[in-house]
């Protein structure tokens, strides 16, 4: 008795040049950088619309991020 295995398919994993990559990375860097000034330092005093706006609309996530605001 002979037994034979068939051979295990080969997978090639495509890889992605640094160059096409960092302006993406830069993209969302700079959105993430943006969330967390609205999120966690935007009081009103140098918020983007005058007035309390973002800070309200942002206020439960400050708590839930452990950010104080009171």
């Amino acid at each position: 008795m002979s037994q034979t295995t068939a051979a295990a398919p080969t997978v090639e994993v495509p890889s992605i040049p640094l160059a096409e990559l960092a302006p993406w990375a830069l993209f969302f860097g700079l959105l993430a950088v943006l969330a967390i000034v609205f999120v966690s330092a935007d009081q009103g005093a140098f918020s983007i619309p005058s007035g309390n706006a973002i800070h309200e609309w942002v206020h439960d996530g400050r708590h839930l991020l452990g950010y104080p605001c009171h």
